[in-house]
């Protein structure tokens, strides 16, 4: 039993290793579909933890505990990325130009203030 768990331990943190050199290496321009990405697997995450909570008759507590603990994380990522992947779209996104007033606004302003005088 204890052989199993150790090994689902190590496959855990050498996944976290690896995650982090790959993201590491990845340019700044590239980060907004990268984060894209990860909202949907993190989307398919959440998913998961649905089905097999719906799934399991009688759950023992202790799962359903972890599953809700993947509900609740797996959505605030989910929400979070999907923001801030906005963000970061807003940023491309060109500024609208001022427009100027129009002729007869400027005439008109002018009138009303008493320069024809």
């Amino acid at each position: 039993m204890y052989t199993e768990l150790l090994a689902n331990i190590a496959i855990l943190v050498l996944s976290g290793f690896v995650g982090f050199a790959v993201i590491s290496k990845v340019p700044n321009t590239l980060h907004t579909p990268l984060m894209s990405g990860t909202n949907a697997i993190h989307g398919i995450v959440v998913l998961g933890a649905l089905v097999v909570l719906g799934k399991v008759e009688n759950p023992p507590w202790g799962l359903q505990v972890i599953l809700f603990v993947a509900l609740v994380f797996g959505t605030i990522n989910v929400v979070g990325g999907f923001v801030v992947t906005d963000r970061m779209l807003g940023m491309f996104k060109s500024k609208p130009t001022p427009t100027a007033p129009a002729v007869s606004d400027v005439t008109a302003a002018v009138s009303e203030k008493g320069g024809d005088r």
